[in-house]
C-alpha cells in the first residue's frame, strides 16, 4: 500500500463499529513480526523506541523520531500511528511542523499529549486545546488526512478525576481531534463513560491483569494499544536469558525463541 492508501485504511478502521488491536513495535524487526501475525495496524512506542537507543522515555529528538517513523512505515503495508508525545514543540507553529513531518514520513496517524515534562504538569485545558487545534489543522491534509489522537495524561500522573479527563477529551474533540485516549483507564465503567460522553473513537491502553480486548470492545472502545509493554517483555526476555547464562551457564531460554516462519517474516 502507498502512504495515502494506508492513511485511508486507518480512517476506515476507526469508522467501523468493532474494536481493533494496534500493538506497538519498537523497531523494524518487531514491526514486521507483528504484521506477520495478522494485526491490522501498528503504532510506535516512545518508551520502546527510546530503549532501542539506550535512553529513557522522553529523551528522543524529533529528528530521530521522524527517521524511526520513516523506517517503520516502509517496513510493512499496515497503517502506522505515531506516539509523538508533546509534538516536540512549545509553540503552535512547531506543533504543526512536527505533524507535517510525520505525515511526510508515511504516518497514518499521530497523537498529541497534554503533559509538559518541562514543568511536570498537565497543561491548562485551554492551552492544550489550542495545541490540539494546531495539530489537527496540520493532520487534516485535504484529500490525504491523518487520524489525530488527542491524549489526556491525567491518570498517568496521579489525577484520577474522571470528569476532568472527560471534559478535556471533549474539548480536544471540539478542537479537531479524531480519536481520544486517556491512558490509565482500567475498568469497563470508566471506558464506557468516556465513550458515551465523547461519542468518538476511544483508544484504550491494555495492561497486565486488566480487561481483555473483548471486554474493552464491549465497553465501546474502538482501538486497543499496548504502549511499551511488548518492548518491555522483549528486553526482559533478553535480560532473563543473559542472567541465566551468566549465573547458571545454561541456555533454557532458547526454547522460547522464534519459529522458522517467524524468522522468515523478518526479511519482509
Amino acid at each position: 500500500m502507498s502512504a495515502v492508501e494506508r492513511r485511508r485504511r486507518f480512517t476506515e478502521l476507526h469508522a467501523r463499529p468493532e474494536v481493533f488491536v494496534m500493538p506497538n513495535p519498537f523497531d523494524v524487526g518487531s514491526a514486521r513480526l507483528l504484521a506477520h501475525l495478522g494485526f491490522e495496524a501498528l503504532a510506535t512506542t516512545s518508551a520502546g523506541f527510546a530503549w532501542t537507543l539506550g535512553r529513557e522515555d522522553q529523551e528522543v529528538t524529533r529528528d530521530e523520531l521522524v527517521e524511526h517513523v520513516r523506517a517503520l512505515a516502509a517496513a510493512t503495508d499496515l497503517p502506522l500511528n505515531v506516539d509523538s508525545e508533546r509534538c516536540y514543540a512549545d509553540d503552535l507553529a512547531g506543533v504543526a511542523e512536527t505533524v507535517g513531518l510525520l505525515h511526510d514520513a508515511g504516518a497514518a496517524g499521530c497523537s498529541i499529549e497534554d503533559y509538559d515534562p518541562a514543568t511536570g504538569t498537565i497543561d491548562p485545558v485551554a492551552v492544550a486545546a489550542e495545541r490540539v487545534a494546531a495539530a489537527a489543522e496540520a493532520a487534516h491534509v485535504t484529500g490525504d488526512p491523518m487520524v489525530l489522537t488527542a491524549r489526556c495524561e491525567n491518570f498517568l500522573y496521579g489525577i484520577t478525576d474522571l470528569d476532568d479527563t472527560i471534559g478535556r477529551l471533549r474539548a480536544y474533540l471540539e478542537a479537531g481531534a479524531d480519536c481520544v485516549y486517556a491512558p490509565g483507564l482500567t475498568t469497563s465503567e470508566q471506558i464506557a463513560a468516556v465513550v458515551e460522553a465523547t461519542g468518538a473513537p476511544v483508544n484504550v491502553l491494555i495492561g497486565p491483569g486488566d480487561l481483555t480486548v473483548a471486554e474493552i470492545g464491549a465497553a465501546g472502545a474502538r482501538r486497543v494499544s499496548t504502549g511499551g509493554s511488548l518492548a518491555n517483555v522483549a528486553y526482559g526476555a533478553l535480560v532473563a536469558g543473559g542472567r541465566e547464562l551468566l549465573e547458571h551457564g545454561t541456555t533454557t531460554f532458547r526454547t522460547r525463541g522464534m519459529q522458522p516462519a517467524d524468522r522468515a517474516a523478518l526479511g519482509g
